[in-house]
């Protein structure tokens, strides 16, 4: 039993005519033996949320398994004292183990992860190639396997010569507000599961100490698709600050691993477009 909350979403047996999904009346027919999907979110978020996790890629679910991982401290997974990119890998072989590749036999499950989910997706894949697919990457924040290129590299700078950390006393209210509409976004409902997503996003370990395995990864032969927004439509500083390294991470992990690039209108692909990223993601998984 995986320590953490998976949402399964199976719709299957709706396809044509019906009844809600059951375990015990899913067809056997070549779309239900497909293999699943395994989604992991990125920040301030959960698996099946509807602003900024996976919401919009339920319609997939006519055709394989979707499990949506809540990272713990998140959704409806128990609390962290601080969550960990480390932690949330060892969380998705185990899900992959109990929950995806053992309901389909051998092959494993298709991995897609956005953000810090990605990176943790990209580690989980390095420890336990044999029990993934694929791995669809959205945006993802592997900012040290990208340090070569200057937008990346004057980032990294900039966190790792004490940028500014989150000052003592600031609620998760307060930075969930900073952290949207203090950069000319909308902000979402300040809801008690979205601020306890926003306050174990406000203690995660920094993203730019993840060591990220690409040679293991590359020499696993992963079929690897990155998914990146196109920004120009995000608020300058926004852009500015967070898309133009994003842009360039995924241009360099599609290089690195020898993978194929999509790009998408918007800086939130999988929320913003779900229709190309869905088509996206069918197509790959074929």
């Amino acid at each position: 039993m995986a320590a953490v909350h998976v949402t399964v979403w199976d719709d299957r047996d709706r396809v044509g005519g019906g009844r809600a999904p059951t375990a015990s009346r899913a067809p056997v027919t070549p779309a239900a033996a497909a293999a699943p999907a395994v989604f992991i979110h990125n920040i301030f978020t959960w698996g099946s949320d509807s602003t900024y996790g996976f919401a919009g890629q339920r319609p997939l679910a006519d055709s394989r398994r979707l499990l949506m991982m809540d990272r713990r401290g998140y959704g409806d997974s128990p609390d962290t004292a601080r969550s960990d990119f480390d932690v949330d890998a060892e969380d998705i072989v185990e899900v992959l183990g109990d929950g995806a590749s053992s309901a389909v036999g051998l092959g494993g499950a298709h991995l897609v992860g956005h953000g810090n989910g990605a990176v943790a997706a990209l580690i989980a894949a390095a420890r336990r190639p044999d029990l993934v697919r694929s791995l669809a990457l959205i945006q993802p924040s592997a900012f040290t396997a990208a340090a070569h290129h200057p937008v990346v590299a004057d980032l990294l700078d900039r966190v790792r010569d004490g940028a500014p950390g989150i000052p003592d006393g600031v609620t998760p209210e307060q930075y969930l507000h900073a952290s949207t509409e203090g950069l000319g976004m909308a902000m979402p409902e300040p809801t008690s599961r979205r601020l306890r997503a926003v306050a174990t996003s406000m203690r995660e370990r920094p993203i730019w100490e993840a060591e990220i395995p690409l040679e293991v990864v590359r020499g696993a032969a992963l079929p690897i698709l990155v998914i990146c927004g196109t920004w120009e439509r995000a608020p300058a500083t926004y852009r500015a600050h967070v898309g133009l390294p994003l842009m360039a991470v995924s241009e360099s992990l599609t290089d690195s691993l020898g993978g194929r690039l999509l790009r998408v209108p918007g800086y939130y692909p999988h929320t913003q477009e779900p229709a190309a990223v869905n088509a996206a993601l069918r197509e790959f998984w074929s």
